[in-house]
């Protein structure tokens, strides 16, 4: 089980991330931000929230728990058609005199500039199976719509909901790492603040031999660097590191030069 500092450390590490884009609408979808409680994260988490999205699912949960002007009237509502389930409606809330369904996102992608045909094609996930584009299409395209599928309003009708009457934002949010040569100029519509560090390939680490090095299980990359931790030797963590990369996966790790804290990502393409 996940200790309860580990819990909170993750929980803050979610609230310090900032939505994706902020000021504007992005494929006509408006972000929705809840309020910051004050109370620190220390719910159980059970081992079927051992995954990133639910873990971030109940982290929003929290927060718009702790908000009194707010009632969530369901959550991961799901749709069946029989016994196959087509799809999910992340949380529906009442928030003052409005309904809204919210879905939530939360994503690492990574700037690969041999793709930048526009601002969202460049972005992907750590092992280039995951697209920000795509991820904007699926929402706008099948999540949000999902809302209006014959089979929702069933179940919107249980909740004595009107669709007509419930308004749709997402909660999206994302760590983004650039490569290690810095690219000024590829934000506009999305949020530069969401930066968290670097990526590099392998080859690269020669350059931070004199730095302490960190692997954090997946179920820890939402939280901020700190130093309560074990660190490794240049020597050490490319021993741990390169299994990671024999098997194409990118692992999140952490740097300490002095007290400089960083995230970085070694990529294995």
């Amino acid at each position: 089980m996940m200790e309860i500092n580990d819990l909170d450390r993750n929980f803050q590490g979610f609230l310090h991330t900032p939505v994706l884009w902020s000021n504007s609408q992005v494929f006509g979808m408006e972000q929705y931000v809840p309020k910051t409680p004050l109370a620190p994260f220390n719910l159980e988490i059970t081992p079927n929230l051992f995954r990133l999205g639910k873990f971030v699912e109940r982290f929003v949960c929290h927060q718009l728990e702790a908000d009194a002007e707010i009632t969530i009237l369901d959550e991961n509502l799901q749709i069946h058609d029989g016994k196959k389930t087509i799809g999910e409606l992340d949380v529906i809330l009442r928030s003052g005199s409005s309904i809204i369904h919210l879905e939530i996102v939360y994503k690492f992608y990574l700037y690969d500039p041999t793709l930048a045909t526009d601002e969202f094609s460049a972005w992907i996930g750590p092992n280039k199976q995951d697209h920000l584009l795509y991820k904007l299409n699926k929402l706008k395209e099948k999540q949000l719509p999902l809302l209006y599928h014959p089979l929702s309003l069933i179940a919107l009708k249980d909740l004595n909901l009107n669709v007509d009457t419930i308004l749709q934002k997402v909660l999206f949010k994302a760590q983004l790492f650039l490569p290690l040569e810095n690219h000024s100029n590829v934000f506009h519509q999305l949020n530069p603040a969401c930066v968290k560090g670097f990526y590099i390939h392998r080859k690269v680490l020669q350059n931070f031999k004199d730095a302490e090095f960190y692997i954090p299980l997946k179920m820890n990359w939402l939280m901020d660097v700190h130093t309560d931790v074990v660190w490794l030797d240049y020597n050490d963590f490319i021993v741990e590191l390169d299994p990671w990369l024999h098997n194409q996966i990118a692992p999140l790790c952490w740097l300490k030069e002095g007290k400089t804290l960083r995230k970085f990502f070694v990529v294995w393409w």
